[in-house]
């Protein structure tokens, strides 16, 4: 595992064996780099589900995103979900969707309040430590619904 930044660097400089290729380019059908490809073809597995929810990678940037969230929207819970949100899909949520991000962060926060070594392994993963003014086990929980909201097909396609 890469340390000192290289962890964050983009996938293009991500050292590429043939005989061991690197698992998340393998999910998302990364071509083999033996011949050109033209145009990727577009498919979609359980496998990216899984590496998007996931890979360490994802892991960060969602803990990267829940900090700020918390740190950048102005107001309550409400107004922290509609912040991300727009981040993600830059649109504003439904009501339903805004109801499932906030049932979703309740549930979580419930969960890393009774689990604070959990929230603390989840909140920071490979990051700093967070500011002393976030609690954990809140960063915790919205770590989780930052984790969904990268999830989303419309963030990953944004057609």
């Amino acid at each position: 595992m890469s340390t000192n930044g290289d962890q964050y660097r983009r996938g293009l400089y991500t050292f590429w064996r043939r005989t061991a290729p690197f698992a998340a380019f393998m999910a998302f059908d990364a071509p083999s780099r033996e011949v050109c490809t033209e145009r990727r073809p577009r498919t979609n597995t359980p496998l990216q589900a899984l590496a998007t929810l996931n890979d360490n990678g994802f892991v960060d940037c969602s803990a990267a995103l829940a900090r700020r969230m918390m740190a950048e929207a102005n107001g309550g819970n409400k107004e922290r979900a509609v912040y991300g949100f727009r981040l993600c899909v830059a649109r504003p949520p439904a009501d339903e969707e805004l109801a499932f991000l906030l049932k979703l962060y309740q549930e979580s926060l419930q969960k890393y309040q009774k689990d604070p070594a959990g929230a603390k392994l989840l909140a920071t993963s490979r990051l700093s430590e967070p500011p002393k003014e976030m609690n954990t086990a809140e960063l915790a929980a919205w770590t989780v619904v930052a984790n969904v909201l990268l999830n989303l097909d419309e963030t990953i396609t944004k057609e």
